[in-house]
């Protein structure tokens, strides 16, 4: 082996302690590339191969009632290469061992298995047999959340008729990758299914025969999306007719675009925040690090090694620890990601969900993190390479002493000799003292990052679970009940509040922008569901006008009192110009909110309503199930319990295990920085340690000249990386706002304690391990290296 070599292996294992803190901090960085982009493109990869597999639908319809000959003539549209006609119905379910009534949506099917538009991926069981007229094929989702399987009956309200249906498959669509009923924004899987039944047994059952109320397009390569919906629209208008829209607003597709989309900012946002972290600590202890070996250098020089090779050999000395911390951080990151993988397969229904790490993520993880070491070391070695050979074997000259502002205010007389010390020497090298405030600063701003997204998500389940949504139920009717539905749900038993409201699909249109969203017509002075404010305030329901949530209304490019064309897609289809009168700050999803009299006005009708939000006395509320799972009108009941419990399981699970992992790593950044520095200052101080102890010092006061420098550091680092912390949220917030969930800039003082303790914990253990290094320096040895 050659000397360089050999000294290479010595110095590895002398400063094992700092190369494993550099090599953590890598693998930390490495890991969370590896982990966000690997989830990213695992995800993008399974829905491009399910939706082409499965024929997803470019284009969908709803309407009231067609001839099926209308079919032919959707065909006709130029750029339409593919249409599928259905009968699709929501129903009320009851599912055995579920108190409250569950909803389902019957998707009609060909009774011989066919390839379809939207076509059903059977995962369990077998297709449905020609005339039978109960059979149905579940949602793994909702079959999974109920024990149910093939075999399983479930009792079914069919257009006000009670029908057992039988299971007898287990099924998936790319059209239900993520399950929703109606406005709701998070999954139910126990209370929300959908049943796929035979066109020729849902049909009959709903007086569809020869009709349709549902239809679903493919388009031809190249054909213009927002032409064939306008014609489309064209067609269905005399229908009842909805208003066709893209696969860009289909639910499912638009939850999944958005978990991509979130997953891209995990993958690029976080990862360069890590590691442009981790790239600058690494920077900063290479480079002290190398220039500690200095005399080594020179001596390396003078016995005639050619400076390419001691640079290389140095380069060499960073790559063992980048290396090991590069093949920790890929394994770790493997492993993470396949476990957020599983996750996913909880969340999003796919019939594979690919797990194939690409050699390009891997490749650009580790060549990241490698040239920043390089870069870090490369840069000290070359400083000090160009130094000739007999000055860099002499000391590093003192640095130049002027008396600063403390000492000329007199003050540094009134302070200990061991403070005027520590503050002198951090005085005379403010540069490095600066890189070093720094460094910690920016270790304590990632823990608040770790840390920002369990706030976020906490004060987002608390506005919208506890201040917007009030009540514990909420009911929905088939359609449009008068007025004395509402007083028919307050006279159930247990039933203690009743708050009506209407809810209509429209288009709302500013220019040439629109949105395809419900209008929410609330009572006035109601309790049960309220709008807020930016301040958390409740909004009064304005008697005219329509109040939008922020994104709606930046979306439309419209403010207060703006003109904004409403386009009713039910009924009588009224095209009218209402005022924007106030703007809502909700977090989850775009609304638009009117007073119940004032969309009556709209639409040119009596009063009625759509459903009511109910209070619901929890003693009593098997009851209340009881009576709604048998009532026709009824096509859906979910709980606010429920609705929390989707949440928690959807944002507060999926980001709660990122967060997790994101701040252990944090914690294992920050306390790799502090050790570092505590260490590096241990070796560039040494000698003049070992000559205080000499001159009559003891070790506490040694000890404290040291520990008390870094102590100083670390507390004038906290503050400076609170606020480096709090902006790096803001930037994240600012990059999750999108229209179906947007991130709140809220850092709360739990997080801020957090990072303050983490760093503290590791400036004590630092500390502790200098202390303990520091007592057993060999004087003689330190004090006649350098003669």
């Amino acid at each position: 082996m050659k000397a360089l070599d050999r000294k290479l292996w010595r110095d590895l294992w002398i400063l094992r302690g700092q190369g494993l803190a550099i090599a953590l901090v890598v693998a930390c960085g490495v890991a969370t590339v590896v982990t966000t982009r690997v989830g990213y493109e695992s995800l993008l990869a399974s829905r491009a191969d399910y939706y082409a597999r499965y024929r997803f639908a470019d284009v969908f319809a709803q309407l009231v009632r067609a001839p099926e000959a209308l079919r032919g003539e959707i065909a006709a549209i130029p750029g339409v290469a593919a249409v599928e006609t259905r009968v699709v119905a929501e129903v009320t379910l009851d599912v055995p061992g579920l108190p409250e009534p569950a909803t389902g949506r019957l998707v009609s099917v060909p009774e011989r298995h066919t390839p379809v538009l939207n076509d059903v991926y059977l995962r369990r069981g077998r297709w449905l047999e020609p005339g039978r007229r109960d059979e149905v094929i579940a949602s793994e989702a909702f079959a999974e959340a109920n024990g149910l399987a093939p075999g399983d009956r479930i009792g079914a309200v069919l257009d006000g008729r009670w029908q057992a249906l039988r299971i007898v498959g287990i099924g998936l669509s790319p059209e239900y990758v993520y399950e929703l009923l109606g406005t709701n924004l998070f999954p139910d899987n126990r209370r929300f299914g959908v049943l796929w039944m035979s066109r020729d047994a849902l049909g009959p059952a709903f007086e569809m025969e020869g009709a349709f109320d549902d239809v679903a397009l493919r388009l031809l390569p190249g054909a213009s999306e927002e032409e064939v919906i306008a014609r489309l629209d064209r067609l269905l208008e005399r229908w009842g007719g909805l208003g066709a829209y893209g696969r860009d607003d289909q639910v499912s597709h638009r939850f999944l675009s958005d978990e991509i989309r979130q997953n891209r900012v995990f993958g690029t946002v976080l990862p360069a925040i890590f590691l442009g972290v981790a790239a600058f600590l690494l920077h900063i202890v290479l480079s002290r690090l190398v220039a500690t070996q200095r005399e080594q250098i020179a001596v390396l020089k003078a016995f005639g090694y050619r400076p390419a090779r001691i640079g290389a050999h140095y380069l060499a000395f960073a790559g063992a620890w980048v290396a090991l911390g590069s093949v920790c951080g890929v394994l770790l990151g493997l492993w993470w990601a396949a476990e957020i993988n599983r996750l996913y397969g909880q969340f999003y229904r796919f019939p594979l969900l690919r797990y194939a790490p690409g050699a390009s993520v891997i490749a650009i993880a580790v060549g990241v993190s490698a040239l920043a070491a390089i870069g870090g070391a490369g840069s000290a070695v070359r400083r000090v390479l160009r130094l000739p050979a007999a000055e860099a074997m002499r000391p590093e000259a003192p640095a130049r002493f002027r008396p600063g502002w403390l000492e000329r205010s007199g003050a540094a007389a009134r302070l200990p000799a061991s403070v005027r010390m520590i503050w002198r020497n951090l005085a005379r090298r403010p540069g490095r003292a600066a890189l070093s405030v720094l460094g910690i600063a920016l270790a304590v701003a990632i823990l608040i990052v770790g840390r920002f997204f369990v706030d976020a998500i906490e004060y987002l389940g608390n506005v919208q679970f506890r201040l917007v949504q009030r009540e514990d139920l909420t009911v929905l009717f088939h359609d449009p009940r008068p007025v004395r539905a509402r007083y028919e749900l307050a006279a159930l038993p247990g039933v203690r509040r009743a708050e009506p409201f209407r809810v209509v699909a429209a288009r709302l249109r500013h220019g040439h922008v629109e949105r395809r969203i419900p209008v929410f017509g609330l009572e006035p002075g109601g309790e049960l569901r309220r709008i807020i404010a930016a301040d958390l305030a409740a909004v009064p329901v304005p008697p005219a006008g329509v109040v939008l949530t922020t994104k709606l209304a930046e979306i439309l490019g419209v403010g207060p009192g703006d003109a904004l064309t409403v386009e009713v897609l039910e009924g009588e289809r009224p095209v009218r110009t209402v005022r924007v009168a106030a703007l809502a700050d909700e977090l989850l999803g775009l609304s638009a909110y009117m007073s119940a009299d004032a969309l009556h006005r709209l639409l040119r009708e009596d009063a009625s309503l759509s459903g009511a939000f109910l209070r619901v006395d929890a003693r009593a509320a098997p009851r209340v199930y009881a009576a709604l799972k048998h009532m026709p009108a009824v096509a859906g009941a979910t709980t606010r319990s429920a609705a929390l419990q989707g949440f928690e399981d959807t944002l507060a699970r999926s980001l709660g295990v990122f967060t997790t992992v994101l701040v252990t790593f944090a914690a294992v950044i920050a306390a790799a920085m502090v050790y570092n520095a505590a260490r590096i200052a241990l070796s560039e101080r040494s000698r003049e340690l070992a000559s205080l102890r000499v001159l009559g010092f003891t070790r506490r006061e040694v000890a404290l000249l040291l520990l008390g420098e870094q102590a100083l550091l670390t507390v004038a680092a906290i503050p400076l990386g609170f606020w480096i912390g709090y902006r790096l949220c803001a930037a994240l917030a600012a990059s999750y706002q999108w229209e179906l969930f947007r991130m709140p800039l809220v850092v709360s003082e739990r997080t801020f304690a957090f990072a303050l303790l983490v760093v503290a914990l590791a400036a004590l253990a630092s500390g502790l391990a200098v202390r303990l290094r520091l007592d057993r320096i060999d004087l003689v040895e330190v004090l006649k290296t350098r003669e």
